[in-house]
């Protein structure tokens, strides 16, 4: 069981990382977003991207990083949806990986060819679209739906945080449909209020772990895990 437990607080502290990275990294990448246009043509701070960049290739470490830390202790309760988390996580950071190179795309326009404005309007667009299907839709299904209730059925943190995770997990979701099929704006109000509850679930599931591992009393981690059954 302390074994688990270890396992628990390091899923703990690379949700928490999976905060700490993505939320400044998209700040920093704003000037990018907002108008890639004067960006490209102006004195942009390139410094400021890297860093950004930077961020966000720690963010993808730690999103794989929380499925695999955690499989070995899902796959118990059901190893299909365990799976299913890790391919999820595997989606996500591969659009966030995408947008990397896209928003990089957009420096590299800046200093080779300050003249291509409507191919860097373009890479942003881009940018924008692998947010909303990858963090705006994909986390849905993964952190929301399979993660929510792979907590709840495990009994392995409070069953009223994890139902956060199963209201915020299609909220999102509807929220990325609505997006693109035009019904609201991205980022808008909507979308943001939407984000909510999965927004508390995430941030109160990384501390949780963080700070106090699973529930002990959780049926799961009495359960041998599989190579001590073998031997």
């Amino acid at each position: 069981m302390e074994h688990d437990q270890r396992n628990a607080r390091i899923f703990g502290v690379l949700f928490i990382v999976t905060f700490i990275t993505s939320i400044p990294a998209l700040a920093l990448y704003q000037p990018v977003l907002d108008d890639p246009a004067a960006y490209i043509a102006g004195g942009g701070h390139d410094s400021k991207i890297y860093l950004g960049v930077l961020l966000e290739l720690l963010l993808i470490i730690a999103n794989v990083g929380t499925a695999v830390v955690v499989y070995p202790i899902l796959r118990r309760q059901n190893e299909a949806l365990s799976l299913g988390y890790v391919a999820a996580r595997l989606m996500e950071s591969m659009f966030i990986a995408a947008g990397i190179l896209f928003v990089l795309g957009i420096v590299s326009l800046r200093q080779d060819n300050p003249d291509a404005s409507a191919l860097g309007v373009s890479l942003a667009a881009l940018k924008d679209w692998t947010f909303l299907l990858g963090p705006g839709f994909i986390v849905g299904w993964g952190n929301g739906l399979i993660l929510g209730y792979l907590m709840y059925s495990s009994r392995l943190v409070p069953r009223g945080m994890a139902m956060l995770g199963l209201i915020g997990g299609p909220l999102i979701i509807l929220s990325g449909i609505g997006v693109l099929f035009d019904v609201w704006n991205a980022g808008g109000t909507v979308q943001a209020l939407a984000t909510i509850p999965e927004f508390i679930w995430e941030l109160s599931l990384g501390i949780y772990c963080a700070v106090k591992g699973f529930k002990r009393d959780a049926p799961i981690l009495s359960q041998p895990t599989r190579q001590s059954t073998v031997s």
